[in-house]
């Protein structure tokens, strides 16, 4: 035990000294706060006022169409020619023309730009047009928009767990993305540092380091400490990810005073708000009743979201994240560590890389198309029991609810999958690393198994 001891500190030190760790750690938090700044940075640089000239020879839209505070509209009179003429001297977004149209046949109304106009400013001047017809319809017709707003419904259901805790509000997108976020942190975590574990091993071989080392420690001491060095320096990597980026994106913000790019959720009401035509920022007083309800509506999504966080089992979560962080890591990375060592470079270890990947692979794809479907069925429990498979499918199910003793079997399972592969990967590596010059396949692989060393 004290030789592996030496060897992961020697796997670690060594590790997070070099240049290439550093730079990755402090250079990936930089990259994400740019990530999430840079969008909300373009989105104030974005936010000019706009001005649209108005030809309306219709006669429908006078005094209808109503400024924003980011769109403005300016009414003309004359030809559509003298129209396009004062465009052109001037730095407007764009002229929109209105021919003689009526309301049952509002065809021919076109866009004048001197730059391709945006899908954002056409959809709302769509919204707008297509908003004061169907006003004039309802008028023409007898009937009252506002009766019609009123007979529209939206419905919105609750979902609650009944448990034997009591009831807790459940929310299935925030369910479902605690899930699949912990389960692509290990499915990418297992082949980042799985595949250095793969090419330590082959570094070490092929510069013969690795005789000296043979000659203090056992093959099998040399693999643990490797596989749990290499382990350790993933850690604080990951950890180091977490908290420099959280103090760069606050100190960005700060400093330039700049905020994140929205959240999804965010996004979606913004969406939601800009396909009516309006925009909760930009109303006018007239309608600020509107965009206080609106308002309200955005702020009782955020504080669902924000209670359906909050009644997820956060500590079973993160607790059931570590486990199969770290057992799902040892059980690959002693597989990945016995590749490293049957070969001589790195173009030899395709042909093993296959069985490796493939229960990975498919525990990836499974998890969207399969377990957050039904994360209690047939194939969601059987892939979050068999260990190749159970640390990314179980992850995504943990957040479900799952019996403790499904979990417990899983984790159990686990725990032998790992010792399984790391016999099995020993026998390989105890033969492999001092093979040279030899090309390998599974038929070989087989027979070192069973050498006697």
């Amino acid at each position: 035990m004290h030789k592996i001891w030496l060897i992961i500190q020697r796997e670690y030190l060594t590790r997070v000294r070099k240049k290439s760790f550093i730079i990755m750690t402090l250079l990936t938090p930089l990259l994400l706060a740019t990530f999430m700044i840079l969008p909300g940075l373009l989105i104030t640089m974005s936010g000019d006022e706009e001005t649209v000239m108005v030809l309306d020879e219709s006669g429908l839209f006078e005094n209808k169409l109503e400024n924003k505070k980011d769109l403005k509209f300016v009414h003309l009179a004359g030809s559509l020619e003298q129209a396009k003429a004062v465009y052109q001297e001037t730095d407007n977004t764009a002229l929109l023309y209105i021919p003689k149209i009526t309301i049952d046949d509002p065809k021919g109304i076109t866009i004048y730009g001197k730059k391709n106009t945006s899908i954002q400013t056409q959809m709302r001047l769509e919204n707008a047009l297509e908003k004061e017809i169907e006003n004039q319809r309802f008028v023409a017709s007898g009937l009252d928009r506002a009766t019609l707003d009123k007979i529209e419904a939206d419905v919105k259901l609750n979902t609650i767990n009944l448990s034997d805790e009591g009831e807790k509000d459940n929310n299935a997108i925030i369910t479902s993305a605690a899930g699949v976020v912990a389960a692509v942190i290990i499915y990418f975590f297992i082949f980042l540092y799985g595949v250095q574990i793969m090419r330590g091993v082959i570094e070490e071989k092929t510069s013969r380091i690795v005789e000296v080392i043979i000659s203090s420690v056992k093959p099998f001491q040399l693999m643990m400490g490797k596989i749990i060095g290499i382990a350790a320096v993933g850690l604080t990597q990951f950890l180091l990810w977490i908290i420099l980026s959280f103090v760069a994106v606050t100190a960005v913000s700060a400093a330039f005073g700049i905020d994140a790019a929205p959240s999804p959720m965010e996004q979606y009401q913004a969406g939601k708000v800009a396909a009516e035509g309006e925009s909760v920022a930009n109303l006018d007083e007239e309608t600020s009743e509107e965009a206080a309800a609106n308002s309200d509506e955005f702020a009782n999504t955020i504080q669902d979201v924000t209670q359906s966080f909050t009644n997820l089992p956060l500590l079973l979560i993160f607790g059931c994240f570590l486990f199969y962080f770290l057992g799902g890591y040892l059980l690959y990375g002693s597989l990945f560590g016995a590749i490293g060592a049957a070969v001589d470079n790195e173009t030899d270890t395709q042909q093993f890389m296959m069985p490796i990947t493939i229960p990975l692979v498919i525990s990836f794809i499974m998890s969207y198309s399969v377990v957050l479907k039904n994360p209690d069925g047939a194939v969601a429990f059987w892939m979050s029991i068999i260990p190749f498979t159970s640390p990314i499918v179980m992850m995504v199910r943990v957040p479900f609810g799952v019996p403790a003793w499904e979990l417990l079997l899983s984790m159990g399972l686990l725990i032998l999958g790992f010792i399984f592969t790391t016999w099995l990967a020993s026998r390989i590596y105890r033969v492999g690393i001092l093979m040279y010059g030899k090309k390998i396949n599974y038929k070989e692989l087989s027979k070192w198994l069973f050498y006697r060393v």
